[in-house]
């Protein structure tokens, strides 16, 4: 009887553990190829090397590009070298973007910037920059800057820590000193990181966070990543990358979010950015998860980016505007939009500049 029972859970680990390979191959799209889809005007960015995590446009054609992320089990082109924000004018037929200078005080050395998010003060058109910081890779914090374009230097005004921004991916602003975020449960640690994926544990999560007020806002996400909110503000948008999926939430007078629907994709979505004429939202995403975590020079990770029309009807429009196997650009994170401009960026490689038609 009792070697009867040994060999019955023997296999019923076997069927658990084949049955979580399967959703976990499906779920890092491990033997997904990519058609390519070429956009006619092209550029990589000059002076853009070692990632463009994410970007955020002005209303006036001023982007922000965040690099130097330093991510636990992620591939870095330049592990030693502090993190940047660059600024590009899309303006300048010449494009060149450049390191914006930081206020005394700040701690450059071990800035490693992630996702990032503007507000726009309406009463005195103040812009405020915020970053996601991992500035000691197991640490993670908000930086919040005030950009002061007359000089193009980013003012550090305040660092937020709190226990329940614990491994921030993105975030959005939506006041001087209050934003959304996204979190990462086991950001700090690979292993365990991949047992996550692997078991299929939804423990990722939305948090609200004022000076007054910081709180759970949604839960039950694969691997909560981007995160961006729609034009009229009533709509908060997260990428769950491993649920290869975007999640539309309603937002309350109270900053709550309850759940409105949830748009499947067939790739690893990862940061998100709304068209601000349209509301159509762009994202940057991986073809091939394996390939993003298992860097080979030979056979790089691609680049995918996907537009989303009428994400709020019954039938959205999903196009995948651009898709490359890694020979142009490299693991992308993000697409964001600004008249006919494209720009893309990426974890750890270049960035990319495309001027649609």
């Amino acid at each position: 009887m009792g070697k009867l029972l040994k060999i019955t859970l023997f296999g019923v680990f076997l069927a658990f553990l084949g049955e979580r390979i399967v959703h976990f191959t499906d779920r890092i799209n491990l033997v997904r190829d990519i058609e390519p889809v070429e956009l006619p005007n092209c550029q990589l960015l000059a002076g853009i090397e070692y990632g463009s995590e994410d970007i955020e446009i002005l209303p006036n054609g001023l982007a922000f590009i965040s690099s130097g992320l330093k991510y636990p089990g992620m591939f870095s082109f330049a592990p030693s070298r502090p993190g940047e924000i660059f600024l590009l004018d899309l303006n300048d037929e010449e494009l060149r973007p450049s390191s914006l200078r930081i206020s005394r005080g700040f701690d450059i050395s071990s800035f490693s910037p992630h996702g990032i998010s503007i507000y726009i003060d309406e009463t005195d058109d103040t812009v405020y920059l915020f970053v996601v910081n991992h500035p000691h890779i197991s640490k993670s914090t908000v930086e919040i800057f005030k950009f002061a374009e007359d000089e193009n230097v980013l003012v550090h005004l305040k660092t937020i820590k709190h226990a329940s921004l614990y491994n921030v991916n993105d975030l959005v602003a939506v006041g001087p000193e209050s934003f959304y975020a996204t979190n990462d449960h086991y950001f700090t640690d690979f292993i365990l990181r991949f047992v996550e994926m692997f078991l299929g544990l939804r423990w990722t999560n939305v948090v609200y966070y004022s000076p007054s007020d910081i709180r759970e806002v949604a839960t039950g996400f694969y691997s909560a990543n981007g995160i961006a909110m729609s034009n009229d503000e009533r709509f908060i948008y997260v990428a769950d990358v491993s649920g290869k999926a975007i999640n539309v939430l309603e937002k309350h007078a109270n900053f709550s979010l309850s759940p409105v629907k949830v748009l499947q994709l067939g790739a690893l979505v990862d940061n998100l950015s709304v068209d601000p004429v349209t509301g159509d939202i762009w994202i940057g995403a991986h073809p091939n998860g394996f390939k993003l975590f298992k860097y080979s020079e030979e056979d790089p990770p691609g680049s995918e980016v996907i537009r989303v029309q009428n994400i709020h009807s019954d039938n959205p429009v999903v196009t995948t505007v651009y898709a490359n196997d890694g020979s142009v650009l490299q693991a992308s994170t993000c697409a964001a939009v600004w008249e006919n401009n494209l720009l893309v960026g990426t974890i750890f490689h270049k960035a990319l500049h495309c001027k649609l038609e």
